[in-house]
């Protein structure tokens, strides 16, 4: 395996594309926006900048990682000699269903086709292939260069096979693989995402603010962020996205999103990349600073 397509050059794309291009492999970094490609190669030299600077990489090792990528708009022409294709697009059932459909017209017969959704049915999108078999979940985390974890999630249909060379293959770019079942929200959401949703309904409820909530998780549990703070930096509409996938699929009330949460994602407020969500990042976020009093 030598080729790897990432569909969709976004935070999670660029950093996939990163840590592919970094251990070796050809990387095809495919979306179609032109200006996104060019800011995700901007993204990832940065990042490289960063390791230099930490003495973890050398100027060479940037080099020929920046020499791994090519970019495309054209994802027929981005996906043809793919041996893996991971899709790091939005978090819409439509949208990858739509997409999958493409890639599996276009990249090779061979290929497996992994997605990076967070909560969505790997089944479902693998029902609209001609290869069910080989599509699979890679759910990597944010800040992917960082983290280590990859969830891989076997939908119904996934082989045997496919499960090991994914496994072996997230080894290999060293990252630690752990084998999930297609079941909504997976493990790392379906466990995260009530937390962070009852971080919101106690905060909702008046029994605590946001830097009291946060406070006590990190002193307490010792969480490195707080849950409310760790929902900005998600992104408000992901966690929305991603608790509404858990009420639907499992019709348990618990899973329902808190309403403040539904406000807040109406009202345009995500997070830090809206520049406000529970706290205010106009600052830059380098000092948090709550957003509002929700008292």
């Amino acid at each position: 395996m030598k080729n790897i397509a990432v569909i969709g050059a976004g935070t999670m794309g660029n950093g996939i594309a990163h840590v592919f291009a970094m251990n070796g492999y050809q990387v095809a970094l495919v979306d179609l926006n032109q200006q996104a490609l060019d800011k995700a190669l901007v993204t990832i030299g940065k990042n490289l900048d960063r390791m230099i600077n930490k003495e973890k990489i050398s100027e060479a090792d940037k080099s020929n990682t920046l020499g791994n990528i090519q970019t495309y708009t054209d994802m027929a022409a981005g996906v043809k000699t793919a041996d893996l294709v991971v899709e790091a697009a939005t978090e819409n059932p439509d949208i990858k269903k739509s997409i999958f459909k493409t890639l599996d017209q276009h990249s090779p017969s061979s290929a497996i086709l992994a997605t990076n959704t967070s909560s969505i049915s790997i089944t479902q999108i693998a029902a609209v292939t001609q290869r069910p078999e080989k599509v699979i979940g890679m759910h990597f985390m944010n800040p992917v260069p960082v983290m280590k974890l990859v969830e891989v999630i076997r939908g119904y249909a996934t082989s045997d096979e496919v499960t090991r060379i994914i496994m072996d293959l997230s080894k290999g770019i060293g990252k630690v693989p752990v084998e999930v079942n297609d079941y909504p929200g997976f493990v790392a959401n379906r466990i995260l995402m009530p937390m962070i949703n009852e971080a919101i309904i106690t905060l909702f409820e008046g029994v605590a603010g946001v830097e009291e909530i946060d406070t006590v998780m990190k002193l307490g549990m010792a969480h490195p962020m707080g849950p409310l703070q760790l929902a900005d930096f998600i992104g408000l509409d992901v966690c929305l996205s991603i608790l509404n996938v858990l009420y639907e699929g499992f019709g348990n009330p618990k899973y329902a999103p808190c309403p403040l949460l539904v406000n807040m994602v109406t009202a345009g407020k995500l997070g830090r990349k809206s520049g406000e969500g529970f706290y205010d990042y106009s600052g830059g976020g380098k000092e948090l600073v709550v957003a509002k009093s929700f008292l």
